[in-house]
């Protein structure tokens, strides 16, 4: 009779737990749902940021399933026991749990630091540190989620990426000016070399007028081009790319790589490289002997 007992009361228990998580799931899936659904329709009506949405949703998600974990323990005897073993040492649990979890709190510090100062938001362009760049996906209470050029995913813990120099393509502005530099040789002139670039650029179509009404009034070219410096074997002319978003800006460029050296053929101005001279020396008559 108590076998009988037990096992109602065990397979009552496994049902209690799977019911718990259930919910719990369903319910985290519904609220994510309804609140992406008012919280983007608020974005688009009031213009705020999304990113803060994010962060708010992720925090939700976590307090349902630690509430559905401490459900679950308080209804298995067995873990309830351990529980309260556990809490019966509570100094030496908390000492460990702290030390342990000083990371993960560091991340959740400074995944809220971020949503608060705003250094970038979800779908902006950013370059972190010197390696990584791409455009803002997610930001978790954990790490912050980026989508690099080549359709990867560079997941990076909060308080690593909050350490890092962030360089911010979509802050304030899209606006963007790449820096496009070649070299021509000493015998071409430079005066038609800028001016063969000046022409390429504007007829190029992802380029940008970025002059302002007065810099317009005082005739400045719509293409500004710089002579840099003077290498070894080369004449440095810099073009200024100018571009709606930093994605346009890039593509500019290769478009600029891609034909400048075609209209320098059609104007006569050379793109240097390396030349070597051997001399052969013919041996001396004492030598040959």
């Amino acid at each position: 009779m108590n076998e009988i007992i037990d096992f109602f009361h065990d397979y009552q228990t496994i049902i209690t737990v799977v019911v718990i998580a259930v919910v719990a799931i369903i319910f985290d899936r519904l609220l994510r749902l309804s609140m992406n659904k008012f919280f983007g329709n608020s974005s688009r009506i009031l213009r705020a940021d999304f990113t803060k949405y994010i962060l708010l949703k992720n925090a939700v998600s976590f307090i349902i399933f630690m509430v559905a974990t401490g459900l679950i323990v308080y209804n298995i005897p067995a873990l309830r026991k351990i529980s309260l073993t556990l809490f019966a040492g509570a100094g030496i649990f908390a000492a460990i749990i702290g030390f342990a979890s000083q990371q993960a709190f560091s991340n959740i510090i400074s995944g809220i630091f971020i949503v608060i100062f705003k250094p970038f938001r979800v779908g902006d362009v950013i370059d972190v540190g010197p390696q990584e760049s791409g455009i803002v996906e997610d930001i978790t209470l954990r790490h912050t989620v980026i989508r690099s050029w080549q359709n990867r995913r560079i997941i990076i813990p909060n308080s690593i990426i909050s350490s890092e120099t962030i360089v911010n393509s979509s802050i304030q502005e899209e606006l963007t000016c790449e820096h496009a530099e070649i070299g021509i040789s000493y015998d071409s002139d430079i005066e038609v070399a800028c001016s063969a670039i000046e022409k390429l650029v504007a007829e190029l179509p992802k380029y940008i007028d970025a002059r302002t009404e007065e810099e317009k009034k005082e005739g400045n070219p719509l293409v500004k081009t710089r002579v840099v410096r003077y290498d070894d074997s080369a004449i440095i002319i810099r073009a200024y790319l100018w571009a709606s978003d930093a994605v346009s800006a890039f593509i500019l460029k290769t478009e600029y790589y891609r034909h400048i050296k075609k209209r320098f053929d059609e104007v006569g101005v050379e793109i240097p490289f390396p030349h070597r001279t051997i001399v052969m020396k013919e041996q001396k008559a004492d030598e040959k002997k």
